[in-house]
């Protein structure tokens, strides 16, 4: 159901800490068979300091630990063609990547094209651009970087 490098449009997402469902970008980054996936929500919120100007790519700066992969808005990063339709850009934060159980997921997301839609595959160099930038970071917790696969 979930495997790495899919980019998943779940409607809504139920948020682990109770927040208000609403619809979200998931996207797969590992998972160990079949009980845990490591998977990172998208947000257009942007916490990114306002010294630093990249504007697609790993921002990493550990003496803030502060960590986030940055979307381009409008550029492609799916192998099918897909950009995230926002005309902000998107950002994955290091520190909020999480694991999920499977068995949950399946669960509240049974049924695919009315709980969510996969909307593409990541291009391979994007998602080891990810993983790599994930792996480089103080801020992202261990057990997630254990979980990451090795590049």
């Amino acid at each position: 159901m979930f495997s790495p490098r899919q980019i998943i449009y779940i409607t809504p997402f139920y948020f682990k800490n109770g927040n208000k469902p609403k619809p979200k970008y998931f996207i797969v980054l590992a998972n160990d068979g079949d009980q845990t996936i490591v998977a990172s929500l998208t947000t257009r919120t942007n916490h990114v300091p306002s010294f630093v100007t990249q504007a697609h790519g790993c921002i990493n700066l550990d003496e803030r630990c502060y960590n986030a992969y940055v979307f381009e808005p409008g550029r492609v990063v799916g192998d099918s063609g897909f950009f995230f339709p926002d005309p902000r850009p998107t950002f994955i934060y290091g520190g909020e990547v999480d694991d999920f159980d499977i068995e949950y997921l399946e669960s509240k997301y049974a049924i695919e094209g009315i709980d969510y839609e996969v909307k593409d595959t990541l291009k391979e160099e994007e998602y080891k651009a990810i993983i790599k930038c994930l792996q480089s970071s103080r801020s992202v917790k261990r057990k997630i970087k254990r979980l990451l696969p090795s590049l």
